[in-house]
């Protein structure tokens, strides 16, 4: 079995984790991926931490499998020389440089489509090409605070919270894979390549969603709300007499069952909750009585019972206890490697599952230039000939 993009090849020069990040889908989906790094590696991951093992960091190993690695120096005109034929035999070419580098390096799309009319040229910036913002430097936690992530998360009290990951970074990934899938499919129908220019900026606002809809529609500036939705009551935490637990109510039928099971049926009835807009309105007076309510027996006992009626609910779990989720071990979420350096390592898998062309986890994180002799001798010995 072979893997849904088996014969694409991808030249990766990106580093961190939005590009790395999504050349690993294309590795896990069965692409050959080139990740090109300066002498000694130059990925700011392989320092980021503790933890280490062997000199191996955590950081690293999360983002960088199902690739091989290669070194060459890009201020080179041997390096530059290398790259282009790398990108002659390539289908796919990513990078996560400042803009204008490319140009700098004489790598630009113009001159990569002259070598290579087929070739699919994904730009990974903080902000985009364009628009007055292109030079500035993007991260990931410059991106939340601009983007109006940040102003929705955490609560009046907290004051604006960044999320516990760097997520504009992994939704930036997950958006160009997607942009690269979608111009190799159009490449089948026309045969040749086009640029992507994708951005964190971008990224970001587009995951507002729901939150920035509402206010497109209503002008109303929406404020932090915890662990509260903005459109859906009751949907967050509740405190129980040992811990914590989330309800999700989705639906009104739902919120019939909720109030079977806490013994109040008359909150069904009440015309101040008929509907989710009714609750939402009096979300301060529902949410109040609820906890309550939830403060007189345990989490294990409330979620039994939203189980047995199938209401949405869970427990708020630490990554020890998600580690040891049996669900997650037979969806096979959790993989062990061999890593030439670290040893044994274990990494977070993928969660793309099909059915005929799975995906595959075939190299470890690769060390700096671990695949020089194999990749970059083919090269001399081309330019020998």
């Amino acid at each position: 079995m072979t893997g849904a993009l088996n014969g694409i090849k991808v030249l990766d020069l990106t580093r961190v984790l939005a590009g790395p990040y999504c050349t690993m889908i294309l590795g896990d989906l069965g692409a050959e991926v080139i990740k090109v790094e300066a002498p000694g590696g130059s990925d700011e991951t392989r320092g980021w931490g503790p933890p280490f093992k062997n000199g191996v960091s955590a950081y690293y190993l999360c983002a960088n499998r199902n690739k091989k690695s290669i070194t060459i120096d890009l201020k080179t005109d041997e390096g530059i020389s290398m790259i282009k034929q790398l990108i002659a035999e390539s289908d796919v070419i990513i990078n996560n440089f400042k803009v204008d580098t490319m140009e700098r390096f004489g790598l630009d799309y113009e001159t990569a489509a002259k070598i290579n009319p087929g070739i699919i040229y994904c730009s990974i910036t903080g902000f985009g090409e364009t628009g007055p913002y292109k030079n500035m430097p993007g991260y990931d936690f410059i991106i939340q605070a601009m983007s109006g992530l940040m102003s929705i998360t955490g609560t009046e009290e907290s004051g604006p919270q960044k999320m516990g990951v760097a997520i504009t970074d992994i939704l930036t990934g997950l958006y160009a894979c997607i942009g690269i899938q979608a111009a190799l499919h159009e490449r089948t129908q026309s045969g040749i390549g086009q640029k992507l220019d994708i951005s964190l900026y971008d990224s970001a606002v587009s995951s507002l969603v729901n939150v920035g809809s509402n206010y497109l529609m209503s002008g109303k500036i929406p404020s932090p709300l915890g662990n509260s939705h903005a459109n859906i009551v009751p949907y967050q935490t509740f405190s129980t007499k040992d811990g914590e637990m989330v309800i999700a109510v989705g639906n009104d039928n739902q919120f019939k069952k909720l109030s079977s099971i806490i013994e109040k049926t008359d909150l069904a009835t009440d015309g101040r909750f008929l509907t989710n807009a009714d609750r939402v309105e009096h979300r301060g007076v529902l949410v109040k009585l609820l906890q309550e309510v939830f403060l007189t027996k345990p989490t294990a006992y409330w979620l039994g019972k939203c189980h047995e009626n199938n209401i949405p609910c869970g427990p708020i779990q630490n990554i020890a206890e998600v580690n040891m989720d049996p669900q997650l071990q037979e969806r096979e979420m959790f993989v062990d490697y061999e890593h030439p350096t670290a040893g044994t390592v274990k990494v977070i898998g993928s969660p793309l599952k099909l059915s005929r062309t799975p995906v595959s986890y075939d190299l470890p994180p690769p060390d700096p230039g671990e695949h020089n002799s194999e990749i970059l001798s083919k090269i001399r010995t081309m330019e020998n000939d």
